[in-house]
């Protein structure tokens, strides 16, 4: 006798066990849970960025903050003789309201005096420049020349600036131009060596292929080294104004006429210590005003 097959109930057929209760509900649930995890890490990324924003910019106001607290201090220390932050302030104004103003050759407003160190620092690096450069690829390209004028720069770099004024004083006769042969002789060295040390850097292999191709050392100058040398030069050119711009400012001192140098050491003579704090200042700012042009040049070349 064949068994017979019973036909199932509607509420316990094959489909509808088979199927999962939540089936439809589950996966939303999964979805909106990663969703909400997303958005938690993006916005912990998002804080820690404006964090860092206002760190970057939080940090270097806190350490004027500082600066000014410590010079407070010492101002309300001792005999007083060193003005504080607030009455410099006030000077730094009425001393800019009119700062190219012209009474005589030697009572001129700071201006001219900044305009007057910055020609000198122009004229001098920039021969130092058309000089260093060069000098320092035939030193890096040519053995021979490296150690025939390794010891001279060698004996020559370490000389403090101020040595060579007097040098300039005797040749020229006047204090312009030794003052240019002074940031000259100066800003030399790390344009040269720098850029030699970078020539030397080129690997063998690049002037080996220009050897094989018959290029000419004009051309290995021009498409090999120049490029794979130019970090190098840049940073040489970055050391050398910062040493131009500190000599130019003593050798001011010592020889007189115009520049901000000289302002310094007048406004010394006349025991206004409020104006030489500002001059302080008008140094540090140029310098600083100066790296970040050289700075932002190299990233220029850098990134081309």
């Amino acid at each position: 006798m064949n068994a017979m097959t019973l036909p199932l109930p509607a509420s316990v057929a094959p489909d509808d066990t088979a199927r999962p209760a939540n089936h439809g509900s589950a996966e939303p649930v999964v979805d909106e849970a990663a969703q909400a995890r997303l958005k938690a890490q993006v916005a912990a990324m998002a804080r820690a960025q404006r964090l860092k924003t206002m760190a970057r910019f939080a940090a270097p106001v806190l350490g004027f903050i500082v600066l000014l607290l410590v010079w407070q201090a010492v101002a309300h220390s001792g005999d007083k003789q060193l003005p504080g932050p607030i009455p410099v302030w006030h000077a730094a104004v009425k001393l800019f309201s009119d700062p190219f103003y012209v009474n005589g050759p030697n009572d001129q407003g700071i201006g001219w005096n900044v305009l007057s160190s910055l020609q000198r620092v122009g004229v001098g690096f920039g021969l130092a420049a058309l000089v260093g450069i060069p000098l320092g690829f035939m030193i890096g390209r040519f053995d021979f020349l490296n150690r025939m004028l390794e010891p001279i720069i060698s004996l020559l770099r370490p000389v403090s600036p101020l040595a060579w004024l007097p040098i300039g004083l005797m040749v020229f006769k006047a204090a312009n131009p030794a003052a240019i042969w002074t940031i000259f002789i100066c800003s030399i060295w790390p344009m040269v060596i720098n850029t030699a040390v970078g020539v030397r850097q080129v690997p063998q292999d690049y002037l080996n292929v220009a050897r094989v191709l018959n290029l000419s050392e004009l051309t290995i100058m021009r498409k090999i080294l120049f490029p794979a040398v130019l970090p190098y030069m840049l940073t040489g050119v970055r050391l050398a104004v910062g040493t131009a711009w500190l000599v130019i400012v003593a050798a001011e001192m010592l020889t007189g006429g115009q520049g901000i140098g000289f302002w310094l050491w007048d406004e010394w003579n006349n025991l206004n210590v409020a104006h030489i704090l500002i001059a302080i200042f008008v140094i540090g700012g140029v310098g600083l005003a100066l790296e970040a042009l050289l700075i932002a040049i190299a990233r220029r070349f850098e990134y081309s």
